[in-house]
């Protein structure tokens, strides 16, 4: 992301969380409790203004806290557990962007652009990579923007129930009630994306987020003790594993809940996860479980799929031989294999015993004529065009104008009765002796001169 809009980005996200816990409180809350200070009002306003407070600094530790990079002239301990090498080669993980090598859960943030050590994803809302030395900072901002969220809506949600139970006096004025409706409008969706809806792409290694990221998921990962990348890793193992193309591979970074809290959030007390500290250790080597193999790679490499063998040439067999003949195609053979049309089954005919064509035991010059017919209607392509069996195309027989008209011709005159053709006679005086016979009689004798008065 670029310089400035980052910037503008993150001014964007404090004026919300400003507007959010601070219109509340002075257009809402205080109006409703008389505008006077009292011990019910400092009960009620007193937990929520260090919720925002802690919640503030943990955005400001996310913002402004380098998730760490790798060392100039760092180079992996090829000797000691845990370093991670490359699929293919089996050397040790080398950024050629970066021109370093890759410490151990190390990606190239391509927004950054630098390796990001323990990279989880690239957050345009703090404008920062989520890494090693800020990763707890921002586990611990998603929870208390939850736990906000949650005490401002439960305090609105409060004067709305006591506006609805009470009296005329007690009625919310217009400016409360259009802030009362912009605090619900602000508020409910950053609830439920944070803590409920998350949307990320995939920008090669880096993932950016185009919705706020949902703390649930993330809450998973860190009793996990993974990352979002190792999360689509671990997704992905297991698609392989279900299809039978490798064995089962378990984390090797997965030390226990207990452990894995301890190793993220700095101490294995509940009661100090919520204070701000940073994630143990330097990023550039990570405690093993026990249940890991020496020498296994992670992520496992996806195995390769055989592919069919493709000819060089489409006039081959599968074997790769020549096919020499051409051999008709299945219209053709389907021609000597269809039953008369005369006869359907043994002793049934289509046609009845008084019909003119019909002669029994035998099959009908007409019905034959139709099959024919359709035959080469339907096999007129087959019959020019010959395909070699075991092939994937057709050698066509390139046929001129002269010959086409010449076998439509052909076809015409020697089918019997195919086609009833008209021939025009020429004009005689019979016809119109046999005209005659239509004329009225009066009309003739009129004619004739023959009319008597």
């Amino acid at each position: 992301m670029h310089y400035i809009l980052g910037r503008i980005v993150v001014g964007l996200v404090v004026s919300l969380i400003s507007f959010i816990a601070y219109s509340s409180q002075i257009f809402i809350i205080w109006p409703w409790y008389g505008r006077e200070w009292t011990v019910e009002l400092v009960i009620l306003l007193l937990p929520f203004n260090v919720l925002v407070a802690i919640l503030f600094w943990n955005y400001y530790l996310c913002v402004s806290t380098d998730p760490g990079t790798v060392p100039s002239g760092w180079k992996p301990d090829t000797h000691a557990d845990g370093y991670e090498v490359k699929k293919l080669t089996g050397a040790p993980r080398y950024c050629r962007m970066c021109q370093c090598y890759k410490p151990p859960r190390t990606h190239h943030c391509r927004d950054c652009d630098r390796c990001v050590l323990r990279m989880d994803h690239h957050c345009p809302w703090i404008n920062n990579c989520v890494g090693h030395f800020n990763y707890s900072h921002f586990i611990r901002f998603l929870f208390y923007v939850d736990v906000a969220c949650s005490y401002h809506l439960i305090m609105v949600s409060k004067r709305v129930l006591s506006a609805m139970n009470g009296y005329n006096w007690d009625e919310p004025t217009t400016t409360e009630l259009i802030l009362i409706i912009m605090n619900y409008v602000t508020c409910v969706p950053v609830l439920l994306a944070v803590g409920g809806f998350r949307y990320s792409l995939e920008c090669g290694v880096c993932a950016i987020e185009t919705n706020v990221i949902r703390s649930i998921y993330h809450f998973i990962n860190l009793s996990s003790n993974s990352t979002t990348i190792e999360g689509w890793e671990k997704d992905k193992v297991a698609t392989m594993v279900r299809k039978g193309q490798i064995r089962a591979i378990k984390f090797p970074y997965d030390l226990g809940k207990r452990k894995n809290l301890k190793a993220i959030l700095g101490t294995s007390n509940p009661l100090f996860w919520c204070i701000p500290r940073p994630m143990p250790g330097n990023g550039l080597n990570f405690e093993l479980a026990d249940h890991s193999v020496p020498g296994e790679v992670w992520p496992p490499k996806e195995p390769e799929i055989p592919r069919a063998h493709v000819a060089d040439s489409p006039w081959t067999y599968e074997n790769g031989t020549v096919n020499p003949s051409l051999v008709p195609s299945n219209a053709s053979r389907l021609r000597t294999k269809r039953k008369p049309r005369n006869q359907d089954m043994d002793g049934v005919y289509n046609l009845p015993p008084y019909h003119p064509d019909f002669q029994e035991g035998g099959i009908q010059q007409s019905s034959s004529s139709d099959q024919e017919s359709d035959d080469e209607e339907g096999g007129a392509f087959f019959e020019s065009n010959r395909v070699r069996r075991g092939s994937e195309g057709y050698e066509v027989r390139t046929v001129d104008r002269e010959e086409m008209m010449r076998r439509y011709m052909e076809e015409l005159n020697s089918v019997p009765d195919r086609y009833n053709r008209y021939e025009p006679e020429p004009y005689s005086e019979s016809e119109e002796s046999d005209n005659d016979d239509n004329v009225p009689l009066g009309t003739v004798r009129r004619l004739n001169g023959s009319v008597q008065v």
